[in-house]
């Protein structure tokens, strides 16, 4: 088994670069400015969900959600992010199935609890002064 996981793992490399070499040949530098939008794509993603997570967190907490859901989610699209970054058509592949792949937000859709105001007294409106 470990003989089988060895070679797999020294494959995929091999695959990589033999599709790049045969892109780059078919295609010129096509390739090259492919390979840099794509990392860039990959490194904004990763910012965005560095910058969001907190938010996703707390929102989450806040409905009454599964918290470990927003992790993962996260989790998700940084490692596509990573896999953006590492050059090569396959990771590419593989980071495109993960960002397609739909996150259920049951939160969302049906709050374990229903706010109420604290104080049934309160009737909400407008206040305009007209003199």
């Amino acid at each position: 088994m470990r003989l089988i996981l060895t070679l797999a793992l020294l494959a995929f490399p091999i695959a990589e670069i033999w599709i790049l070499i045969n892109l780059f040949q078919q295609y010129g530098w096509w390739v090259l400015l492919y390979l840099v939008a794509v990392g860039l794509l990959g490194l904004q993603l990763i910012r965005d969900e560095k910058l969001l997570f907190s938010g996703r967190m707390m929102q989450s907490l806040s409905q009454g959600g599964n918290p470990m859901k927003a992790m993962f989610g996260s989790a998700r699209n940084i490692f596509a992010g990573v896999l953006l970054i590492i050059p090569g058509v396959i990771t590419d592949l593989i980071a495109v199935v993960l960002l397609l792949i739909p996150v259920k937000n049951d939160a969302l859709k049906s709050p374990k609890y229903t706010p109420k105001a604290a104080n049934d007294d309160v009737i909400e409106g407008e206040f305009r002064r007209e003199d």
